[in-house]
């Protein structure tokens, strides 16, 4: 099990949304979260490396469904550290 940290833009992310009562939504971000925790690899996630982008110390950045088929589905993206057992999770934004 790895243990989840937060950016603040990540933190941010999820206050603006509870702010805005988005209460089913912030359900399917936990489970996300947690599954990440578990196996971020977890086939439901459909987690993949996003390609245009790396955290400025050069670590792959990977981004997880929370929703799939949905107008404006949210995705979280995170990497692997700061430290070994750690996932940094980056933003948590919908999908354009």
């Amino acid at each position: 099990m790895y243990k989840i940290e937060y950016t603040k833009e990540a933190e941010k992310n999820l206050r603006d949304l509870k702010k805005k009562g988005e209460i089913a939504k912030l359900r399917k971000i936990k489970e996300a979260l947690d599954t990440i925790q578990q196996n971020p690899r977890h086939p439901g996630l459909h987690t993949h490396k996003y390609q245009s982008f790396q955290t400025k110390n050069g670590e792959d950045v990977f981004q997880s469904y929370v929703e799939n088929h949905t107008p404006s589905a949210y995705r979280i993206f995170w990497y692997y550290g700061p430290d070994s057992g750690i996932i940094t999770i980056i933003a948590i934004t919908p999908h354009p």
